[in-house]
């Protein structure tokens, strides 16, 4: 009776709902941390020309801070939904299945051979590494008959995941560069600069807004591969463009604040019991269920253990393990 009337809502209310949310997590995320920022002063620096020490420290520290949290929260939400509808697979999180590893991997030897390399060419060298960790995954994921299963492709995600870990650390060592890739990696948010933005947040939004496009297709394709080609879809290509949709979102999301993982595994789940099995709805719905949660979580980090800060992957990771156990005990049900 609970979820009827759940489901019974209109999504526009909801849709509203999640916005509010947002905008409250995002003030709190500007208000709260190791300086002390009152409401007023975010509001003269989002719509004023005054300066002073307090509205410096939100323009050129917290904003540009919280702004990466919104679109990386975003990113990975979006992209962990859609990886569960082309894989049909509920424990799908680009961290899980290879994607963030072969970024780590591919950063880390960006670093090594070139270290005087811009931030685009890092940004790049993400999204390869993104599209090899997730070739890899699939690849070892659909040797044996039987096509993926979710446990197969978890396993290769894990080995193979382990594996560019180990490539990473391996190339920080040998190259003497393990502070800056473990720097880089840690997933975190200090320093994020509004030149990094101005980089990274049109690859987001292009990646977000193509999703949207092929949301309807990918409701058909996660409900069942052959309806999908009985009602005259493309599904080779269409699968092909959401791979890279992934990867793009991934890929700038590993570069911007490295390893996060568990919030593609955890939103989307969270967002289907809210709106239903239909992508029109969820990912919108994920991208702002996502970005509050980032920007939550970057709060925690900087106010748990004020004026020190408490890594935002370590805070995920307490809260997403539990969640990724719950999900595998209930066979991926336990939000549908």
């Amino acid at each position: 009776m609970i979820k009827e009337s759940q489901r019974s809502i209109p999504f526009i209310v909801k849709l509203i709902a999640g916005i509010l949310l947002f905008i409250v997590m995002f003030v709190i995320a500007c208000v709260f941390g190791a300086a002390d920022i009152a409401l007023k002063d975010v509001w003269l620096a989002l719509t004023s020309n005054t300066t002073s020490d307090k509205i410096s420290i939100i323009r050129e520290i917290r904003l540009p801070r919280e702004i990466a949290a919104v679109f990386v929260g975003a990113a990975l939400a979006v992209s962990g939904a859609i990886m569960q509808g082309i894989t049909r697979n509920p424990l799908a999180d680009p961290g899980l299945l290879g994607l963030t590893a072969g970024a780590n991997a591919a950063l880390a030897i960006s670093i090594a051979l070139i270290p005087s390399t811009n931030y685009f060419l890092i940004m790049i060298a993400c999204f390869i590494g993104a599209a090899v960790g997730a070739a890899m995954v699939f690849g070892i994921g659909s040797m044996k008959k039987g096509g993926f299963s979710p446990l197969r492709i978890v396993l290769a995600g894990a080995a193979v995941s382990a594996f560019l870990y180990a490539i990473a650390e391996g190339i920080g060592i040998y190259f003497k560069v393990s502070k800056n890739v473990s720097m880089w990696t840690a997933g975190g948010l200090i320093g994020t600069s509004w030149g990094q933005l101005q980089i990274i947040v049109p690859f987001i939004l292009i990646g977000m807004i193509v999703s949207l496009f092929f949301s309807r297709q990918l409701t058909i394709l996660s409900l069942n591969e052959e309806v999908a080609v009985g009602l005259g879809q493309k599904t080779t290509q269409v699968k092909i463009v959401l791979f890279i949709v992934i990867i793009l979102l991934a890929g700038a999301a590993v570069a911007l604040v490295g390893n996060m993982v568990f919030i593609g595994l955890m939103v989307p789940h969270i967002v289907r019991s809210m709106v239903g099995s239909d992508y029109r709805l969820i990912l919108p719905m994920s991208a702002l269920i996502g970005a509050s949660f980032m920007l939550l979580a970057d709060t925690l980090g900087r106010t748990i253990h004020s004026p020190y800060e408490t890594p935002i992957v370590a805070i995920i990771a307490i809260i997403g393990l539990p969640f990724f156990l719950f999900i595998v005990r209930k066979g991926g049900k336990a939000f549908s």
